[in-house]
């Protein structure tokens, strides 16, 4: 049995104990907390949609992503210039193009390009609610449906602008939204040696290059092309490199 006297330093000293113990407990879950943090962060980053930016970086193939809004009278010559080297590429497709041009649309399908979806009338993505976004994709997707019979699943952004609530809106329609690593820029209409400088300069394994339908452009691919595949790269289309 504990003496009288023990018993009461036990009992004095008790709230020592209980305060080193409490001390001890809070400092170990602090500790747990932030070694567990940055899992934390990137567990509920990789939970939400994220944009792609490129392909497979281990395998040397680099896609085209040309989007379409205009520009149609340059088509011809680029499709030409794809079909001489065997090459397919992607051609994100605006909806109120597509439905101006429906036989455009249809050859770009016709020769084994891959489609996708570059919302109806090209607003800013960043200033819709999600609901608005879904509607400028689900029209587009019905359109190219209509038209060619193939349903899109890759989503370009216009002005390459997105937030979460863009790729909310992408992803809960079964849509991977497309952004790029190489930008020829070609919409300013520069000249075909600054393109060229342009992707060479910044090609790599996996890049998706972006592009549009300019008379600049349909110049500057032959060149582009060869000297791209001289590297040893094989050009294809967006879906072949991200798979």
């Amino acid at each position: 049995m504990i003496p009288l006297k023990w018993r009461w330093i036990i009992i004095k000293r008790l709230p020592n104990w209980y305060m080193f113990l409490a001390t001890s407990v809070f400092l170990t879950v602090a500790m747990l907390a932030g070694a567990l943090q940055p899992l934390l962060i990137n567990t509920i980053s990789a939970s939400k949609p994220q944009p792609i930016f490129h392909g497979n970086l281990n395998q040397p193939k680099v896609a085209f992503a040309c989007n379409v809004f205009w520009g149609e009278e340059f088509l011809p010559a680029m499709l030409d210039t794809f079909d001489q080297h065997n090459i397919k590429i992607t051609f994100f497709i605006g909806g109120s193009w597509g439905k101006r041009y429906p036989e455009m649309l249809k050859e770009l399908a016709k020769r084994g390009h891959e489609l996708g979806n570059h919302s109806f009338s090209h607003p800013h993505p960043n200033s819709l609610s999600k609901r608005q976004n879904q509607e400028q994709i689900l029209r587009t997707e019905n359109l190219i449906q209509e038209v060619t019979g193939i349903k899109t699943t890759l989503y370009a952004p216009p002005y390459g602008e997105y937030n979460d609530t863009v790729l909310s809106a992408a992803a809960e329609l079964g849509y991977t939204t497309i952004m790029w690593s190489v930008d020829t820029i070609d919409w300013k209409k520069p000249s075909e040696e600054v393109i060229w400088n342009r992707v060479m300069k910044k090609i790599h394994n996996g890049a998706i290059v972006l592009m549009h339908p300019t008379e600049v452009t349909a110049k500057a691919l032959p060149v582009l092309i060869k000297e791209i595949t001289a590297k040893g790269y094989i050009i294809t289309t967006v879906s072949d490199i991200i798979k």
